[in-house]
């Protein structure tokens, strides 16, 4: 079941009440304009006709009436209009000229005009991210586990101390790994450490509303973040083959049906396991499960069903767009074949389509909620629920800065439309967040830990392909 939102409340900025502007590169460091361009630029606006035209008649009322008869005063004024015409023509072409030289040497990826950021900048959002971090860390003695250092689901949580979860305290390690702080106030090895200490009895991981057995997504997520620490293949090893017998369709036909389940593990394993035999049929998964959408060019898009199972494969911009990075990073690994490089190419095509329709493209960046349903472990009569929510601008932005997204709406939309649409993503995800600290609504789940990862992940790549050195 997918329920999109209206709108996730805005947490404003940190010293100012609208959303915070696009993070551009550095500004310019020549001065302004001298008279001869502002000039130009002044002439330019007027107009050909609209300058001639207002000479012509100022002068026709000036010149004196005993100027040589009326035709001539007449053709004297048409003569300085015309004159005046030819210059706002010639002072026009070389505005378009210096604009046209400027966008060739700006080369080929956006340059966003620099504005200044009420919210702060970059830095400052990933040092009030690790502040935020630290505020949360929850450090709890339990027993049967031992020292535990990590975060629960969201980092407005903390107080009291609560029980860490894998979830929260994975992507926890994923930013702060990012973040990659200049101190040892949060250790990464103690982290790390807590997600062995919260593996399950029988192997592998889950979420807390998901009882006593391991689920691949949130299996794949601790592999993930455990291989970007640095943790011991060999222990890592007999993990990585749990989470891929997870995935037996016998064992969890629900989950291998579902958009968000199977591009979770691709990604988790792509990360862990680059080398694990599964990667290549859990992606002929994806693939397969796209579908095509005749409201869009009947180009191929995903739902959060994959169309091969069981459910609603409707389509939706934001397991479009998961699908697209999941197979971009795929495809960085392993390498694509023409039609797994087509298909991928079309889910982006399907997003750009949604960008160039009257108002559709504010649509595909809401967020939205779904619930994942299977089967109970323990009672199979009863159902399992895991409620997901999808920061929906945040992974537009995502795939629309994947590998070849540029040329390819510079091949149909038009780079115009790629360029905006990206900007309001990216002033989607900068806007919903205080601080560092990314909210989703103002209950006490209202910040979670994943958000703040997705949401700094996403400004810091906008910032490094925006640069110019």
């Amino acid at each position: 079941m997918l329920r999109q939102e209206v709108g996730a409340r805005r947490s404003g900025t940190a010293r100012g009440g609208g959303p915070a502007p696009v993070p551009g590169p550095p500004s310019s460091s020549a001065g302004p304009p001298s008279a001869p361009s502002r000039l130009l630029t002044w002439l330019a606006r007027l107009g050909v006709p609209a300058a001639a035209f207002a000479v012509f008649q100022t002068l026709v009322g000036l010149l004196p009436q005993s100027l040589a008869g009326e035709a001539a005063r007449y053709c004297l004024a048409a003569t300085a209009g015309v004159g005046v015409g030819a210059v706002v023509w010639l002072s026009a072409a070389l505005v378009r000229a210096r604009a046209a030289a400027a966008a060739a040497a700006g080369g080929g990826v956006p340059a966003p005009g620099p504005v200044a950021s009420p919210a702060g900048s970059l830095p400052e959002l990933m040092d009030g991210a690790y502040e935020a971090l630290r505020r949360g860390l929850s450090v709890i003695e339990v027993p049967g586990h031992g020292p535990l250092t990590g975060w629960p689901h969201s980092l407005a949580e903390s107080e009291p101390p609560v029980h860490p979860t894998a979830f929260g305290t994975a992507y926890g390690l994923h930013l702060l790994l990012d973040i990659a702080p200049y101190d040892g106030r949060i250790r990464a090895g103690e982290v790390a450490e807590t997600l062995w200490r919260l593996r399950l009895p029988g192997g592998g991981w889950a979420a807390r509303s998901q009882g006593s057995g391991a689920r691949p997504e949130v299996t794949a997520v601790v592999l993930g973040a455990l291989a970007r620490a640095g943790a011991d293949p060999r222990l890592l090893e007999a993990e990585i083959h749990s989470c891929e017998a997870l995935l037996d369709p016998d064992h969890d036909a629900f989950g291998l049906a579902n958009t968000y389940v199977v591009t979770n593990v691709l990604r988790g394993l792509l990360r862990a396991a680059p080398g694990s035999a599964s990667l290549g049929g859990l992606r002929a998964v994806l693939v397969n499960g796209a579908t095509g959408d005749p409201g869009r060019g009947h180009h191929r898009c995903w739902g959060a069903a994959l169309a091969t199972g069981r459910g609603n494969p409707a389509p939706s911009a934001v397991h479009t767009a998961r699908a697209v990075v999941t197979l971009d990073r795929a495809a960085r690994v392993l390498g694509e074949d023409a039609r797994q490089r087509a298909v991928r190419e079309e889910g982006l095509r399907w997003l750009l389509a949604g960008a160039a329709l009257p108002g559709a493209g504010a649509g595909d960046l809401a967020n939205c909620q779904e619930e994942v349903r299977r089967p109970g472990q323990d009672d199979p009569l009863h159902q399992e629920l895991l409620s997901v929510r999808h920061f929906g601008a945040a992974w537009v932005a995502r795939a629309l800065m994947t590998d070849g997204a540029r040329q390819i709406a510079a091949e149909g939309v038009g780079l115009p439309v790629w360029e905006a649409q990206l900007a309001a993503a990216v002033a989607r995800v900068r806007a919903v967040q205080r601080g560092g600290v990314w909210r989703w609504d103002d209950g006490p789940m209202g910040n979670p830990v994943w958000m703040a990862y997705q949401g700094l992940s996403v400004l810091r790549r906008y910032a490094l392909m925006s640069y110019r050195p």
